[in-house]
């Protein structure tokens, strides 16, 4: 049995980019830092920060876009994806990724939740969309992604 499984929790590096691909799919793409601390054999405090690629579709890309925005702390679990192809100067590019598909918008900087401010925004519908039977899925080819 293979297991691809991925689960960070982390913070927004930047606002998430939402677009369109030719198929009418949504898609959203955004990173999140992760960091490990420790203290080191001199008592002093380290930290070493980690960049998570994240990728979402369909509904969850949707909420990602419309509520996420940078600096915000999210719980994200998905499974890895390595996507490969040829740069401007011809060589070969990987990008290791995320392909998330459940999402709880934690905390963000200054307020206890991580959704709009205005009272009067309302809540999403969901923010950990159920997964959809594989039948009810449309195959997505890598050549439709917009980046």
């Amino acid at each position: 049995m293979d297991l691809n499984k991925a689960t960070i929790i982390g913070r927004l590096t930047r606002d998430p980019e939402t677009k369109t691909i030719p198929s009418g799919q949504t898609v959203t793409t955004f990173s999140l830092a992760t960091s490990f601390n420790w203290t080191d054999k001199s008592g002093q405090k380290q930290e070493k920060s980690e960049f998570h690629n994240i990728v979402t579709w369909g509904k969850l890309a949707e909420i990602a876009g419309q509520y996420l925005k940078k600096g915000g702390q999210i719980y994200i679990e998905g499974r890895l994806q390595t996507r490969s192809w040829d740069g401007d100067d011809g060589k070969k590019r990987y990008r290791t990724e995320i392909v998330g598909e459940n999402m709880i918008m934690l905390g963000r900087p200054g307020t206890s939740e991580n959704r709009p401010t205005n009272d009067s925004t309302p809540e999403p519908e969901a923010a950990t969309p159920k997964k959809a039977p594989a039948s009810d899925e449309e195959e997505i080819n890598v050549e439709d992604i917009p980046f």
